[in-house]
């Protein structure tokens, strides 16, 4: 973490659009909360024109990612001896503190995509002002996000869900993609499965897929 994290840090600035923080991406997409990063890498590898900022405040999932970073083999697969050492993905940038910080430095208009998938549910109703989900925080994503941005949010907490989507729901700027049951029960293709999202589904709690677009 000492010599990765310090190359790949993003350090908001008040008004800078996200894809300043990168060299040739054309967009940028967040991810709240990304858990061991295994979604984040796997977007990341997939599109490489794409800037993806993660925010994480755990160390220890800040530390599972940036593991998997330090350990990725060149393109192709063909190394150049043992003990080489491999530049990180250059269309990721972290911060390792509260999203909501990233968030209110950013302008108007400027992400395309964002997730928060399995967030903390605060199962206990005296924490549910600590959901991520909040009506102030929907306005504040609303601003930065695109018209026809996609925001994302997966969970197997079923009280967390219904809170979800009476929020999103009642919010003039999002509407849920979902047209079937099917749509909201199974993931999408390009949205890799977390090691979260297989203990949930092992111990037998069902998760949701929530898709919603900017108006």
């Amino acid at each position: 973490m000492q010599t990765l994290l310090p190359e790949l840090a993003l350090l908001p600035q008040a008004g800078r659009a996200p894809t300043a923080y990168f060299e040739n991406v054309t967009e940028a997409w967040l991810e709240i909360g990304f858990g061991a990063g295994e979604h984040l890498l796997w977007q990341a590898q997939n599109y490489p024109h794409i800037g993806m900022i993660g925010v994480e405040p755990y160390v220890s999932g800040m530390a599972k990612l940036l593991s998997h970073l330090d350990t990725l083999s060149p393109p192709g697969g063909e190394g150049e001896g043992e003990g080489a050492v491999y530049p990180p993905l250059q269309n990721i940038r972290l911060y390792a503190e509260d999203a909501r910080d990233v968030i209110a430095a950013l302008p108007d208009a400027c992400l395309s995509r964002v997730f928060l998938l399995f967030p903390d549910p605060w199962p206990k109703t005296r924490h549910h002002k600590r959901r991520f989900v909040q009506m102030e925080m929907l306005d504040q994503l609303a601003r930065v996000m695109r018209q026809g941005a996609e925001f994302r949010f997966g969970t197997d907490d079923h009280s967390y869900l219904l809170w979800t989507l009476e929020r999103l729901s009642a919010h003039a700027s999002f509407s849920w993609l979902a047209r079937s049951a099917n749509d909201w029960n199974t993931r999408p293709a390009d949205w890799p499965p977390t090691r979260y999202e297989g203990k949930a589904i092992a111990v037998g709690r069902p998760c949701t897929y929530l898709r919603f677009i900017r108006r």
